[in-house]
């Protein structure tokens, strides 16, 4: 019986640890099973507000963004998705790269390091090739609103800056 206990055990840590992606994901990934439940449910129920979509249309010139994730993390479960359709209502054609951590907030490349990654999800906006500000796990007001404050160079800081 402890044996297999702790076949068990051993068996859905590897399945949870399965379904981690630590590194590059590319979005086509996080459209498919297992991340499909979260990412398209999250991604199909999330309503953009259309005045700040509007306002946000002009400024994507020049722009890239990072996002730092985990695909065990809810709130990036939350995020992410919501993101990626504030993205697709603007019909943005910006470089966006995804990078998955494990829970110590590690990836392989220790980019999650070099990037100052404490908390996920991490949204890193640069325009021409710097960093111009980031929202860290959620946002201040509203995911859009946060967007645009960051690209109109308004007084921003994320929820853990004082």
């Amino acid at each position: 019986m402890k044996r297999l206990l702790f076949l068990g055990l051993i068996l859905s840590m590897c399945t949870t640890y399965a379904q981690n992606i630590i590194g590059p994901i590319a979005l086509e990934d996080l459209k498919k099973e297992p991340y499909a439940e979260w990412f398209n449910t999250e991604y199909a129920n999330y309503a953009p507000f259309g005045k700040t979509i509007a306002q946000l249309d002009a400024l994507q010139e020049d722009l890239a963004i990072t996002i730092f994730m985990g695909t065990w993390c809810s709130d990036s479960k939350i995020h992410v998705p919501a993101f990626f359709r504030i993205l697709d209502e603007l019909a943005f054609s910006v470089e966006v790269q995804i990078i998955g951590v494990d829970k110590d907030k590690k990836t392989p490349t220790g980019s999650a390091t070099e990037n100052s990654i404490t908390n996920v999800p991490t949204f890193i906006f640069y325009k021409d090739g710097k960093e111009v500000n980031r929202i860290v796990e959620s946002p201040v007001e509203f995911l859009e609103d946060d967007i645009l404050a960051i690209l109109s160079d308004a007084d921003y800081k994320h929820t853990y800056e004082n």
